[in-house]
């Protein structure tokens, strides 16, 4: 298994699309790990890569194990082919790719994977030091000085970003893939107001990146909800377990279906709406609360930038919902927000604690730290 320590910058992004390529091509598995995350040492050792890889794994993914202890995904050659192919396909053709996020995880990685799927070699902006606008900018326009179509991935917090800064480019590229969080429909509708191309992504490393754009699973894609509304999906682009871990695998990958954390809803045109991680479901005085159901309600309202939705404990109602919001601008009225929340969702959807914070704290690829935001609003 080979090592590749990979940190935002063009020199480590080569390195690691060389390995890639190698590996695509029947070589040796690659572990790509950042050398600025402070577990990554820890994700290292418990990934053993001393002892060889599993049979058909090109690439390991490693997790933080926010849910539990670290797990390392296991992906073929063929699904990350599979994805990078199928997301071609539905953005309008194979083109020219901007790695703007970190490589060491999945949306990253396959940006590698799909240039290499068009004959094109990928820009890479320089994130070593943090994510620039105007570095962002600059990157986009070397991309579209050649020959398109052009597009880049991102998380939601990267798109914020470059909205504030008036666009830095965005609205040049063909599209742009949006994965790694959820995608608030307020940002949505900013992208949509400055002639911004944005696709929702939904999937996760067990799907070699996004497989579900814009609640269309890409071609090749099956989805079906399982017990207790869980959503499941199918297809090549399957991981085909966890290292070293047949447990975990058994208990997630059956008959060809991956059961994911997440809940959902099919529409009648046969559209996939993810509420939320089964987790995150809030009992409070005994009705279940989607937190993620709560997050949109309080996105919906003009006054509100970003949202998280927590259940705390509480000794009358099991739990209560509680809320982190960021703020469009000056604070909306929280009783405003409260009465916006109730007609959408009704009383037990309506936050008993609501505070207003200048961002939420992040983990991982743009995912919103969900334990920070609990002790914050406990304190």
């Amino acid at each position: 298994m080979r090592i590749v320590w990979t940190g935002g910058d063009p020199d480590s992004a080569a390195e690691l699309r060389g390995a890639l390529l190698a590996a695509l091509d029947g070589g040796e598995a690659v572990l790509p790990l950042d050398p600025r995350n402070p577990t990554a040492e820890g994700l290292r050792d418990a990934m053993e890569p001393g002892t060889p890889a599993e049979p058909g794994t090109a690439v390991l993914i490693p997790t933080s194990g926010s849910t539990g202890g670290p797990k390392g995904v296991l992906l073929s050659a063929s699904a990350l082919l599979a994805s990078a192919e199928a997301t071609h396909a539905r953005l309008g053709g194979p083109g020219r790719w901007l790695l703007a996020t970190p490589a060491n995880y999945v949306g990253g990685l396959q940006v590698l994977t799909r240039a290499h799927v068009a004959g094109t070699q990928p820009l890479v902006l320089d994130t070593s030091g943090g994510f620039d606008p105007a570095a962002f900018a600059e990157a986009a326009a070397a991309l579209f000085a050649l020959p398109g179509p052009h597009y880049t991935a991102l998380v939601p917090t990267q798109l914020a970003r470059l909205l504030d800064a008036g666009g830095a480019g965005a609205d040049g590229f063909d599209a742009i893939v949006l994965g790694g969080a959820r995608l608030d429909e307020s940002l949505r509708e900013r992208a949509r107001a400055a002639g911004v191309r944005v696709v929702s992504a939904y999937g996760m490393s067990e799907t070699a990146s996004g497989c579900v754009y814009e609640g269309v699973p890409l071609d090749g894609v099956r989805v079906r909800l399982g017990e207790g509304d869980r959503v499941e999906l199918a297809g090549d682009v399957l991981a085909h377990g966890y290292r070293l871990r047949p447990d975990l695998t058994a208990e997630a990958f059956s008959g060809g279906w991956f059961r994911t954390s997440d809940l959902g809803t099919l529409h009648e045109d046969g559209r996939l709406e993810v509420l939320g991680r089964a987790d995150d479901v809030i009992n409070t005085g005994g009705v279940k609360v989607p937190a993620g159901s709560v997050e949109r309600a309080l996105t919906g309202h003009p006054g509100v930038r970003a949202a998280c939705v927590v259940g705390l404990p509480d000794p009358e109602w099991g739990q209560v919902v509680a809320a982190a919001v960021v703020p469009e601008g000056a604070e909306p009225d929280p009783d405003e927000l409260r009465s916006h929340v109730r007609e959408a969702l009704g009383a037990a959807g309506v936050p008993k604690r609501l505070r207003f914070v200048a961002e939420l704290p992040l983990i991982g690829p743009g995912k919103v730290d969900r334990a920070a935001v609990r002790a914050t609003l406990r304190g």
